[in-house]
């Protein structure tokens, strides 16, 4: 009787090959399925690994603004709609255009957006707010201080006295802010209407009203509850021109420019103002002084109008941009009808950031009422830096 071991080897104890071939197949058969087992780990592993990095790396993407803005947007939505204030109060918010929400009677800080919005129609407008200095206060004036005379210098040597010199005039200015208010109505029919979307209608009604009431202040404003315009001060000739008041040039003709030489007004004008304002001086004026002033030409037949040869970009008038301002007044017997100078450092225009809306349902039934306020004031911060066409003979 034989042993296995005797049947699967030969008398010298070596296995036969078909023994040997099945215990290598064998080998082989566990060596693939182990590293196959071993590849689906591996690859389940990856699976989750990148499941878990995905998820990741978009929890950063869902809570973008969202955390910031939603709350205050989604309560002043339902506040203009509905009356329903529960959720603005208390709403504190850190941001540039605001940074806390008031109390219900006063009205509500609108959202970011819709701030943002309106600040950018108001830079956009046709309006010396866009070549003025801006300033953002939470006080209700702002002070600003000019040098109205120069420092006085002299020329000393190694062993004399230095002489006492002149010192300089500083005038402080106080420029008051003043309510600038807007009362857009709309039904309550378009309010119940989802679809319709509220905060652009109330920031294009308001952005409108705001900038047509601001252009007209900052040009003929009287100090009494509104900014000082402009053309308010006092105006004297330039060769008297002394500060507190603004210089004019005369056209040398009644209600007209000159009729033999139509150019030289200008000409004077940009050259009556002190040659540091110049480099940033600018032309204001409205329609329809542009449309007489463009047709002027120079003795060589040339126009001093040139338009902008950029998109965006201002006319030119004797080098200078021009900014149409449709409230500066129109030619007339000794108007005041072109302002010349540099309205950055001669004009500054103080606001507080924040906007307010109020809503009034009870006044225009069916209608609701949106009481938009801001505070804004203007005033001439620099005498010398801005001039006056005036035309008149003298």
């Amino acid at each position: 009787m034989s042993t296995p071991e005797t049947t699967s080897r030969g008398e010298d104890g070596l296995s036969s090959p078909q023994s040997a071939a099945e215990e290598v197949k064998t080998a082989l058969a566990g060596l693939v399925g182990e590293i196959t087992h071993h590849l689906k780990k591996q690859e389940e592993r990856l699976t989750m690994l990148d499941r878990k990095s995905l998820s990741q790396s978009r929890r950063p993407a869902l809570a973008t603004r969202v955390e910031d803005e939603a709350p205050h947007q989604k309560a002043f939505a339902a506040y203009l709609r509905t009356g329903e204030d529960g959720d603005l109060r208390g709403l504190d918010l850190e941001g540039k255009a605001m940074n806390t929400a008031v109390a219900g009677d006063g009205g509500y800080l609108v959202d970011p957006e819709t701030s943002a919005s309106i600040q950018s129609v108001l830079r956009g407008a046709a309006s010396i707010r866009q070549i003025a200095k801006v300033v953002n206060v939470e006080a209700s004036s702002f002070d600003v201080l000019i040098d109205s005379t120069e420092t006085g210098a002299g020329w000393a040597t190694e062993t004399a006295d230095a002489t006492e010199t002149s010192t300089p005039t500083i005038e402080r200015i106080t420029i008051p802010l003043h309510e600038l208010s807007a009362l857009p109505k709309i039904s309550q029919r378009l309010l119940d209407d989802s679809a319709f979307d509220i905060e652009t209608w109330l920031a294009e009604r308001v952005a409108d009203k705001f900038a047509r009431s601001e252009a007209a202040a900052f040009v003929n404003g009287d100090g009494i509850d509104k900014p000082v315009g402009v053309l308010t001060h006092p105006t004297v000739d330039n060769g008297s021109w002394a500060w507190g008041s603004l210089g004019y040039v005369p056209t040398g003709s009644a209600g007209a420019f000159n009729q033999t030489s139509p150019g030289d007004g200008l000409v004077n004008l940009v050259y009556s103002l002190g040659a540091r304002y110049r480099a940033n001086a600018s032309f204001v004026l409205n329609s329809k002084t542009a449309g007489i002033v463009r047709q002027i030409k120079d003795a060589e037949g040339r126009f001093l109008w040139t338009d902008g040869l950029a998109a965006g970009e201002p006319a030119r008038l004797l080098g200078y941009p021009v900014l149409i301002a449709e409230d500066m007044p129109d030619i007339a017997a000794d108007s005041l009808s072109i302002a010349f100078g540099d309205f950055g450092a001669g004009y500054t225009i103080a606001e507080r950031p924040d906007l307010r809306i109020l809503r009034d349902p009870f006044s225009a039934k069916p209608h609701v009422l949106f009481f938009a306020t801001k505070r804004v004031g203007g005033d001439v911060s620099d005498f010398a830096a801005i001039k006056l066409l005036k035309f008149s003979v003298s």
